[in-house]
């Protein structure tokens, strides 16, 4: 039986089609089971207690559960792996921040391609680091530190919670900036570290705000700046770096990542529910706390940021010679 011309191209075209009916269906449906936000530090650390409430959040809005799973170890590059190895399905999501984008030059030989391998769905909130010091150290200001530093070369120690990690990367941003000869003296984990400069052994750190505002408020660690370029609602007092050294600037930013060719459908369903949490008064609130500010961004945009860090931070790990441990 012969099938006329035309009806044959009908069907031929109906076929083809199929497919990618068949994904935008799926896409609709997202999600019909959990999905995992992966986390690449252990449980309790800021990564994860940012990745929590954006997690609640998502299941409140989307109707599944959306379930944190940490995967510490490699500096964070266990948790990428996993997420560039897994269906790109939009059923599991990578919490993404400085460390990610570090790691591309920290690593020589790493099994994935951060920017090829992994698509950006949104960001999620961007703080400061603050730039404290133990209250016996005598100076006030970063002009005074500076000043300090340079007629006492190689005699400061700062701290950082450990080789390679974002505080240690700024601190070397500062040196270059600066041309102050500091001495990196690194820490498994930023809390020992801070206990470190809370007891004078170290001198200065560019630390998180979250982990060091109590102290800063207790009077325990004196804030001589924040490095983000505008002043932070948490320390509105407090200057930037930038005010002393011009250009100068450092977010501790975060958002999440998709397995790279996961439907657009499903990335911009995400990046909708997450942009709506950071309007959400409680949403903001929780972020507060953590000395953070809402980063509301198109995928497009999130990606420009992932790119930009990148290409920042590579040139500063290169100049200043850092190596994984």
């Amino acid at each position: 039986m012969e099938i006329p011309r035309r009806q044959f191209l009908h069907l031929a075209g109906g076929a083809a089609a199929l497919p990618a009916l068949s994904r935008i269906a799926r896409a609709q449906a997202y999600p019909s089971r959990p999905v995992r936000i992966v986390v690449g530090f252990p449980p309790g650390g800021s990564n994860d207690t940012l990745a929590r409430p954006m997690g609640q959040w998502l299941s409140q809005r989307l109707g599944r559960p959306f379930i944190v799973e940490n995967r510490a170890g490699a500096g964070g590059n266990l948790a990428t792996a996993a997420v560039v190895r897994a269906p790109a399905d939009g059923y599991t999501l990578l919490l993404v921040g400085p460390t990610q984008v570090m790691n591309v030059a920290l690593y020589d030989h790493l099994n994935f391609d951060f920017l090829r391998d992994i698509a950006p769905i949104g960001g999620i909130t961007f703080a400061p680091l603050v730039m404290v010091i133990n209250p016996s150290f005598p100076v006030k200001t970063v002009a005074e530190f500076i000043a300090y530093a340079k007629a006492n070369p190689g005699r400061i120690n700062y701290a950082s919670s450990g080789n390679g990690t974002s505080n240690h990367v700024v601190g070397e941003l500062f040196k270059i900036m600066t041309g102050v000869d500091i001495v990196h003296v690194p820490y498994r984990g930023g809390g020992p570290a801070l206990t470190d400069l809370l007891g004078g052994q170290v001198q200065m750190m560019f630390a998180t705000i979250s982990s060091s505002i109590g102290y800063i408020r207790a009077g325990n660690l004196r804030v001589l700046a924040v490095t983000t370029a505008k002043r932070s609602d948490a320390l509105p007092d407090v200057p930037t770096v930038s005010e002393t050294v011009a250009g100068f600037e450092a977010n501790d930013w975060y958002g999440l990542g998709v397995t790279k060719g996961t439907p657009a459908n499903i990335v911009d369903k995400l990046n909708m529910e997450i942009n709506a949490a950071l309007v959400d008064p409680t949403m903001k609130e929780r972020l507060a706390v953590l000395g953070g500010a809402p980063m509301p961004m198109t995928p497009s945009g999130f990606g420009k940021l992932m790119a930009g860090e990148t290409e920042k931070w590579a040139k500063v790990i290169k100049f200043a010679g850092i190596k994984a441990e």
